[in-house]
């Protein structure tokens, strides 16, 4: 239960009077970590990242992020799903990446840029999760297939983590 989509979800059925059991098990907020090598006492705020529609395009992702950076921290970035639509829409780490690269565009403050180190998973828990960690500019036209993916913006790396990062590239 480490989300407002969880909690909404567990509430609805104990209004229709359905019954709930939590199983607790790995997360997005442990599993991305784990497999970018990435210590979880080292993350700051979490932040999700909509899809942009018309006017519409949040600041707040891009504001955690330079949050986090300044205390050193990592941000892991949840990317939008539009479960809702007729046709379902998953957010991938590239749609993700342009948002923020929009952001900086508007605001120019070195958050995100094109030099910014991100780290990517994608299917993570599955048998075939996809790793890939460099510059924005490296990784905004891969191909990181199916969804679900996720970003995560390191902030100060221990020299473990920088290590193992390094045999992503």
């Amino acid at each position: 239960m480490t989300a407002t989509t969880h909690l909404d979800l567990r509430m609805r059925c104990m209004d229709n009077g359905i019954e709930t059991e939590i199983i607790h098990g790995t997360s997005i907020f442990s599993a991305a970590p784990g497999l970018l090598g990435l210590q979880h006492y080292k993350f700051g705020r979490t932040s999700t990242v909509p899809y942009p529609e018309g006017n519409y395009l949040p600041e707040s992702p891009y504001d955690i992020i330079k949050e986090n950076q300044s205390r050193g921290l990592h941000t892991l970035v949840l990317l939008d799903i539009r479960a809702e639509e007729r046709e379902r829409r998953f957010m991938t780490a590239n749609e993700c990446m342009a948002v923020l690269l929009r952001i900086e565009a508007k605001r120019k403050e070195g958050v995100f840029t094109e030099d910014t180190l991100v780290g990517v998973v994608a299917r993570a828990g599955s048998a075939s999760p996809c790793l890939a960690f460099g510059k924005v500019s490296e990784l905004i036209t891969r191909d990181f297939g199916a969804p679900l993916h996720t970003i995560i913006v390191p902030g100060k790396l221990h020299f473990l983590e920088k290590e193992f990062l390094e045999k992503l590239k």
